[in-house]
């Protein structure tokens, strides 16, 4: 692995490209904060994938796109003299070492969750009213519901075993239940959201990511369809026109792969 000192030498390289970049690249030139915007979540995004198919070549290029972006944002600060890349660096490093008095202070703790309370402590002692406002209304709902859930978990605002939030589970099922008997839409949408909120939290219990857990079932549906797709064209044939069990034959043999 690279030394401490060729690891800041490529940054310092970093720093340069982006300097000579921003000043003689049309396209760069005429980039501001919101033109970016749209353009970090979808590199983020395509980190999540990569992640997600634990393809390490791909993973270490992705970083490179979201480290290029920070950089990016960084530089556009200091063109205003508002930030740079070292007000970044030491931004975070400030909240670091505030946020892990475990580490540099004298608090002592006994596990993960302990850090976990301290940390949201904190955070209210640094003037949030609310434990959720560090939660971005802009996330998507299910990473939302878990980000809310989690937080609350760190002021002891939680349950105390997983079967208690089973028993939730199933409440809510049979609530959403009754709505769809009653054919009553509101409710049904209510009840739903009820549902996969308890869900999401169940799953927090069982130290599973839903996100990553619906994210890896979106892409074995997929993979399963696109080989059905494949084998229908092999016998000429369009899904529309096949029977399901047929199609159901193709379906069994995607599982097997």
């Amino acid at each position: 692995m690279n030394s401490r000192e060729n690891k800041l030498k490529a940054f310092d390289r970093l720093l340069t490209i982006m300097d000579e970049l921003r000043e003689q690249c049309p396209w760069d030139k005429k980039q501001t904060m919101e033109s970016l915007r749209h353009l970090t979540i979808e590199e983020t995004y395509e980190l999540g994938d990569a992640i997600l198919d634990n393809n390490l070549e791909e993973i270490k290029k992705e970083l490179g796109d979201v480290l290029l972006h920070i950089v990016f944002y960084s530089k556009i600060g200091s063109e205003t003299d508002e930030f740079d890349i070292a007000d970044v660096c030491n931004s975070i490093c400030d909240k670091l070492v505030d946020r892990h008095p475990h580490i540099y202070g004298d608090v002592v703790v006994d596990n993960e969750e302990d850090v976990k309370r301290n940390w949201e402590k904190l955070k209210l002692k640094e003037g949030k009213s609310s434990v959720l406002e560090g939660v971005p209304n802009s996330l998507p709902a299910l990473v939302k519901a878990n980000r809310i859930q989690d937080k609350v978990a760190g002021v002891g605002f939680d349950w105390e075993e997983p079967n208690q939030v089973w028993e939730k589970v199933e409440e809510e099922l049979i609530e959403f239940k009754q709505e769809v008997k009653n054919n009553n839409k509101d409710g049904m949408e209510n009840e739903f959201g009820d549902v996969l909120f308890s869900l999401v939290n169940y799953a927090r219990f069982l130290n599973i990511n839903p996100e990553n857990a619906l994210e890896r079932t979106n892409k074995k549906f997929s993979k399963r369809f696109q080989y059905l797709e494949s084998k229908a064209k092999t016998i000429n044939k369009n899904l529309k026109d096949m029977t399901l069990n047929e199609m159901d034959i193709f379906w069994e043999e995607a599982k097997k792969i």
